[in-house]
């Protein structure tokens, strides 16, 4: 494909994700009404879903050369989305969100995983239990020493969903682009409140480098 038709694909793209977005800030709100949340109005609330979205969805039209690869991880896109805000606005990552998705990437990778680079199926399912065994004894033992919860089961769950999506050295990088993002958002709200106290949701940040590995992935 030209650059030129790769520009086209992109536009198009991002325009078919803004409208997704709309679907996944929609599905939201539903969603919060369901576990008997109220729906915030900000405009980062109402407007950050469609806006990513669309940035995402530009971004991966223009590097992706096939169609259906480009589909299948637009959608596991419109999934780190609507964690990362449903997390910051409600610090929840809901099960009705998670076990779908896990399944989706659980039936990926056993029908022959598209971007595991060669390596056997089952990497990725061992993958994703040994995440979410990993940031599970984390929590424990931040809540057994801190006397507060550390890691929400939320966390745990994405974690694994990112092992199946991901398969072993890409969920690694995810991680730590995760952390590394929650540290400086962390030393930035320190700052802007000029207190240590409070506490901090992961999952947006761990959503956000699952979304950074999913975009460096090999086509």
């Amino acid at each position: 494909m030209t650059v030129h038709g790769s520009v086209i694909v992109a536009l198009v793209w991002a325009i078919a994700g803004a409208g997704a977005g709309w679907v996944v800030r929609w599905g939201s709100v539903r969603l919060a009404r369901m576990e008997e949340l109220e729906p915030g109005h900000a405009r980062w609330q109402v407007y950050g879903p469609p806006i990513l979205s669309a940035i995402l969805f530009g971004l991966f039209g223009l590097e992706l050369s096939s169609l259906s690869l480009l589909v299948l991880r637009s959608v596991f896109v419109l999934v780190l989305v609507q964690v990362i805000f449903f997390d910051l606005e409600h610090r929840l990552i809901l099960d009705r969100v998670m076990f779908p998705s896990m399944a989706v990437a659980l039936l990926l990778s056993l029908s022959g995983d598209p971007w595991f680079s060669g390596q056997d199926r089952w990497h990725g399912i061992a993958t994703g239990l040994a995440a979410g065994l990993l940031f599970l004894l984390i929590g424990l033992a931040g809540s057994a020493i801190f006397k507060a919860e550390a890691l929400g089961f939320g966390d745990v769950k994405l974690v694994l969903f990112m092992g199946l999506l991901l398969g072993p050295l890409p969920t690694v990088q995810a991680i730590f682009y995760g952390v590394f993002l929650a540290g400086v958002a962390a030393v930035v709200v320190i700052i802007w409140r000029r207190s240590m106290q409070g506490s901090l949701a992961y999952g947006p940040y761990l959503a956000a480098g699952a979304l950074i590995v999913l975009y460096l992935l090999p086509q």
